[in-house]
């Protein structure tokens, strides 16, 4: 991609002004049209949102969303849809034993809901922020309780696959056990063994960086820095790691955008919250050093395989080794095609993953290395200037999506694909959307110079 250097935040305040409105519109369009009896809204096909069965891990993006756009511009209906879905629909995501996705659904929802009241814009009675904490609480210690120990004497929160299965994805679900862990909570096993949330937190990040991410250190025939791995596979029985594997990607040997994306975004926002964290809790984890040397590597080469990679305006296709691209040159040196007759594009990748540049860039400019921190930082204002702008935001008033050329599971075939076309195109996600809007307001605190955005914020420290 062609990094814009001379992009600011206020260079973009129009479009994401825009952006708000749009969303509005998109948000009530839903409201009024889709039929909650069947199911979560998960993704669209002709503008219209439909639902898929596999799990329930859409629910707090419709939900959150609405909280944020209430963040974002103040008005009250949407505060309102969100909290009472909330407390009307979440509580059985806060205990859901069969899904890696509690950072999704409820830090979407409930940790929206109590940032908001101690960031003191909204009130709640005391009971109400219990009942949010308690939830957040429960969530973080629910998700912990998914635990394979490796053998090198770590573990991670496994996937919905079962226990054999560590997917890039659930680094972003670690929100919950960070926010439990601040809240104070604890997970509790057999005869009281009393488990730190924060060193689970920790031991699956480090975990992921091991065998999701790569370094170019000769791990196999394919070992290229910064690409990422959908699922890595381990024996159960032994906790040795086995394979690397995909279950949306192409293949395992090649890069699936979006679970890249949620590395970009999941390391970033751990680097963050490690920064609140006293270094004597970090102690048993292995001291602030070694932690934050495990973490820059993981967000820097993912970062730059990101950059390296993806199209010259930012966006990428929806897998690096997706077969089709050899029929498309060097797509790296033009702008994604969502219309190209052989392989489409995944703007919630890009969404995503310009949140992650954004955080790293900051991150890395605050403690005095500017040129790299600068790099990433205007790398994340380009991607963002491209997703605000055509063909990526919708306009169209009969469309429910807000963020248009989003892909769900090219492999399965689950994607949309217009009359006309050759590819999936013009469709959106409730994960795109959620994340476009989570994007805009990182954006539009930092233009409006409010209380800097984070999932942790008013929690034991702030940043």
């Amino acid at each position: 991609m062609k990094i814009h250097n001379n992009i600011k935040p206020v260079d973009l305040k129009k479009d994401i002004e825009r952006l708000w409105e749009l969303s509005g519109r998109k948000i009530l369009l839903i409201r009024n049209e889709y039929d909650p009896a069947k199911g979560s809204p998960v993704f669209t096909r002709g503008g219209k949102y439909t639902t898929r069965g596999w799990t329930e891990w859409t629910q707090g993006f419709q939900f959150g969303g609405e909280i944020i756009q209430f963040d974002a511009t103040g008005e009250k209906r949407f505060l309102e849809m969100g909290r009472e879905s909330t407390l009307k629909l979440m509580a059985p995501h806060i205990t859901h034993i069969g899904v890696h996705d509690h950072g999704f659904n409820n830090v979407s929802t409930y940790g929206a809901l109590r940032r908001l009241y101690t960031e003191g814009k909204i009130e709640s009675c005391e009971w109400e922020r219990a009942f949010y904490d308690l939830a957040l609480k429960c969530t973080g210690a629910v998700q912990a309780m998914r635990w394979t120990k490796t053998a090198c004497g770590r573990g991670f929160v496994y996937s919905f696959n079962g226990p054999h299965s560590l997917f890039v994805d659930t680094i972003r679900s670690m929100r919950a056990l960070a926010i439990s862990h601040q809240l104070g909570h604890a997970l509790f096993s057999e005869h009281d063994e009393k488990i730190s949330l924060l060193e689970r937190t920790l031991q699956h990040i480090d975990t992921t960086s091991r065998y999701n991410i790569y370094y170019d250190e000769g791990r196999d025939s394919y070992d290229k820095r910064g690409r990422t791995v959908h699922e890595a596979v381990f024996n159960t029985n032994d906790g040795q790691f086995r394979c690397p594997s995909s279950q949306q990607g192409f293949s395992p040997f090649t890069t699936w955008t979006r679970g890249l994306a949620w590395a970009i975004c999941g390391f970033a926002e751990q680097l963050e919250f490690l920064e609140i964290i006293d270094d004597k809790e970090l102690e048993s984890s292995g001291g602030r050093e070694l932690l934050e040397t495990m973490m820059l590597k993981a967000a820097r080469a993912t970062c730059d395989f990101y950059i390296e990679n993806t199209s010259l305006d930012g966006i990428p296709y929806w897998d690096t080794g997706a077969p089709g691209l050899q029929q498309m040159g060097d797509y790296t040196k033009f702008a994604a095609d969502p219309y190209n007759d052989h392989e489409p594009v995944d703007s919630s990748a890009a969404a995503i993953a310009a949140q992650g540049l954004l955080r790293l860039g900051r991150l890395l400019s605050g403690r005095g290395q500017t040129e790299d921190g600068d790099r990433y930082w205007q790398a994340g204002l380009t991607v963002s200037r491209t997703l605000l702008g055509e063909p990526y935001v919708s306009s169209d008033e009969g469309h429910q999506g807000l963020l248009l050329h989003s892909v769900y599971h090219r492999p399965n075939g689950w994607d949309h694909i217009p009359d006309g076309e050759k590819i999936p195109c013009n469709e959106s996600s409730m994960w795109g959307d959620y994340h476009m809007r989570e994007l805009a307001l990182y954006l539009w605190r930092i233009v409006n110079e409010a209380p800097y955005y984070t999932f942790f914020n008013g929690t034991k420290n702030k940043i």
